[in-house]
């Protein structure tokens, strides 16, 4: 597929015959990145066609969050990002698939069905931004846009063999992105190389008023300053590697190993275990969700249950059709942590502790400009490999601090395992400093020279 840079100098009919061609390669596709072929979701405005998750509002487009509750829901307006798109002349062209509003780390509680991984198709492409990852990769999609809120983009990206970049908390917009877990949320791109992630973010960032988190600053031009030669302090987390599979840690340490001899500083540094980033990033998501789904109820868009009585089991029925048992399982969860004799004990707790995960990873940054960690402990696996929801819960084990804290983080492959399935690895940033990510990433992908075929 060609890269974005290279589609951002094609004329208009160079690009309808892109589009045409996307559109083709979807209908032949076995992968269900797609909801549907693009054509079949409405016009599309002109430029260079980007995959859009289907939890960002497009004008006109049914937009669904893979669930059956929003199923006929047409979105009445377009999302800042798409906005920002259309300003820099590109344009969705597309839905993907993804796990229930978000919720999942595989793409396999879509109400579409699974996303297959096009690495190997008995696997999963990661998730929730699955659809989006297994798109690009596969070949079907220049570059697209997901979401991240415990390493949705990150993982996916991994799994897929893919860059995907996390922005800071309030870089990038939230207006549009319908709601998982509002304080942690974001939008971000997922492209073939380090080149095209910058332009993409450079494309979908900066201020926005309709946005109460969207930080004051304007748009990035980390593309342009792309530098190579820069080197950096870089801090490993030895403690957290224990959790990773005798593949992942290979990896680990050979990439060490070539950003040595590139010239970068290693240094050790130590913080909370890893695990613990686990209970408190789902105490706090699950709440919020709770929070941010009650608005589904079958009354105002989306599902609406028939033959019912009252409004009551207008409430219950058009929930309990609409809603897949994983969004069941956090909502019910959510509500637990928020009830009364459980808020302080749990949710209030987790707060706290979200607070001094920050503050430690200030203090590492006052020391180093980035952190490395593997993006997830293992490569992609095998369908209906979980045991437990908490299994599942676990290959997130990497990404969470990222989002807790809201900084910035870039999953970037650098090896294969055994099988040839992609593993990658991640750099973390200080807050806005999405430039640094970047550099690192396009002179270690350069060094490496891997190729995503």
């Amino acid at each position: 597929m060609i890269t974005l840079k290279q589609a951002l100098s094609l004329s208009q009919d160079e690009l309808e015959t892109l589009k045409n061609e996307i559109d083709a390669k979807v209908r032949a596709s076995d992968l269900n990145a797609y909801i549907k072929a693009p054509s079949l979701n409405g016009a599309s405005a002109k430029g260079v066609p980007i995959l859009i998750k289907d939890n960002i509002s497009v004008k006109g487009w049914e937009v669904t969050c893979s669930s059956k509750i929003l199923e006929g829901y047409i979105a009445p307006y377009h999302a800042s990002v798409i906005e920002n798109l259309h300003q820099n002349s590109m344009a969705g062209f597309g839905l993907s698939n993804m796990d229930e509003f978000a919720m999942g780390s595989t793409t396999e509680s879509s109400c579409y069905g699974i996303t297959k991984n096009p690495r190997d198709k008995n696997r999963v492409p990661g998730g929730s931004s699955g659809g989006s990852a297994a798109a690009v990769a596969g070949g079907l999609a220049v570059a697209a846009l997901g979401s991240d809120t415990g390493g949705s983009i990150r993982q996916p990206a991994s799994y897929c063999g893919c860059v995907g970049l996390k922005p800071t908390y309030g870089r990038v917009s939230r207006y549009g992105l319908i709601a998982y877990c509002s304080s942690f949320d974001q939008i971000g791109p997922i492209t073939q190389n380090v080149e095209d992630a910058s332009i993409l973010f450079d494309a979908i960032s900066g201020h926005d008023s309709k946005d109460s988190t969207s930080a004051n600053l304007k748009p990035t031009q980390t593309f342009k300053n792309l530098n190579r030669e820069k080197r950096f302090k870089i801090a490993i987390l030895r403690d957290h590697i224990k959790d990773a599979s005798n593949e992942v840690q290979l990896a680990y340490e050979n990439t060490l190993k070539a950003l040595k001899e590139m010239g970068h500083e290693i240094v050790e540094k130590k913080m909370l275990d890893s695990h613990y980033q686990i209970s408190i990033y789902y105490i706090i998501s699950m709440a919020e969700a709770s929070s941010n789904l009650a608005r589904f109820d079958g009354v105002r868009y989306g599902r609406r249950a028939q033959n019912i009585k009252d409004l009551k089991e207008l409430y219950l029925k058009s929930r309990a059709e609409g809603f897949g048992d994983e969004v069941k399982r956090r909502i019910m969860l959510g509500n637990f942590v928020l009830s009364s004799g459980y808020y302080d004990a749990y949710y209030l707790k987790a707060q706290q502790m979200r607070l001094m995960i920050k503050e430690q990873y200030n203090k590492i940054f006052e020391k180093v400009d980035l952190i490395f960690t593997p993006v997830a402990p293992t490569s992609a696996h095998l369908f209906n490999h979980h045991a437990s929801p908490l299994e599942m819960y676990l290959s997130d084990i990497y990404t969470i601090g990222a989002n807790l804290s809201g900084l910035p983080a870039l999953s970037l492959p650098v090896a294969k395992d055994p099988l040839g399935l992609p593993i990658g690895m991640q750099f973390i940033a200080k807050a806005f400093d999405e430039q640094s990510l970047l550099d690192v990433s396009y002179a270690l992908e350069q060094e490496l020279d891997l190729k995503l075929d």
